[in-house]
């Protein structure tokens, strides 16, 4: 007798891995797309991550997401990463592909594609506060978009002199840098806002011309944001809109993303 093709599988590795919404939004969607698939969910130190991501090949899974300090460890460790994935220094998606494992980072397209859902980015000026992994996936995609100018604020100095230095030298959108305070004030240029750190900051001369983006679907939106009538757009979108878009890039079906927003929410809550 033959047996019938396996399950095929995908990975969530996180660490620490509790809390994690990815698995719960994946299996929402794999059930509406009606797909033979698994989710599994495993907590892998970052020093392992070699390992874990060698199991997943030898294992045949369809590949993986990666949270926490496991994306900056993975960069080093794929076969192959995206031209994003390298400009951040992180990898958030691995497929596994016939030449071996590829990473990629989704969270400036996830952030762009929520944006676009309320103006077009081209043309506007930006303003990025965070310097990080996710910010630095963020600018580049805002540049990439045809933004107008990105601004640079973080509070580590060194990290956003030298995401200004590095976008400065793709020669697409002209990068500025913002001294960092806690309550920073936005230039009268700017037409997008995006937080993209943990880092408690408020904001000073906002307008309610601005489209205001806040990546963490735990923090809330900023009060004087919404006190300023700015078009906010928050995490539990940009979660969604991110998780749609992983979704489809591992199984080539598009994912509903207001379906994914209210499954992000019933997790939260």
């Amino acid at each position: 007798m033959t047996s019938g093709p396996l399950q095929e599988i995908v990975a969530v590795l996180a660490s620490p891995a509790a809390g994690n919404p990815s698995q719960y939004l994946f299996e929402r969607a794999v059930e509406a797309a009606g797909l033979d698939l698994r989710i599994v969910t495993c907590d892998v130190a970052p020093e392992r991550i070699g390992e874990a991501l060698a199991g997943v090949a030898a294992m045949g899974f369809r590949g993986c997401l990666l949270a926490g300090p496991l994306r900056r460890a993975a960069l080093h460790v794929v076969a192959a990463a995206s031209p994003t994935a390298r400009f951040a220094g992180g990898v958030g998606l691995v497929e596994r592909t016939a030449d071996g494992l590829a990473g990629h980072l989704t969270d400036g397209r996830g952030v762009v594609e929520s944006l676009r859902a309320h103006l077009d980015p081209t043309g506007r000026h930006a303003l990025v506060v965070g310097a990080g992994t996710t910010g630095r996936a963020v600018a580049l995609e805002l540049a990439l978009a045809g933004a107008a100018g990105i601004t640079v604020a973080d509070p580590h100095e060194g990290l956003a002199e030298q995401l200004v230095a590095d976008l400065a030298g793709l020669e697409t959108a002209p990068a500025t840098l913002l001294a960092w305070s806690d309550s920073l004030a936005v230039p009268p240029r700017v037409g997008i806002v995006v937080r993209a750190t943990a880092t408690a900051v408020t904001f000073a001369d906002l307008r309610p011309e601005i489209v205001l983006a806040d990546v963490s679907p735990a923090v809330g939106m900023p009060p004087e944001a919404t006190a300023a009538g700015c078009c906010l757009v928050d995490g539990l979108e940009i979660r969604a809109v991110q998780a749609a878009i992983d979704f489809q890039s591992l199984t080539g079906v598009e994912a509903d993303v207001e379906m994914l927003r209210e499954a992000l929410d019933e997790y939260l809550s």
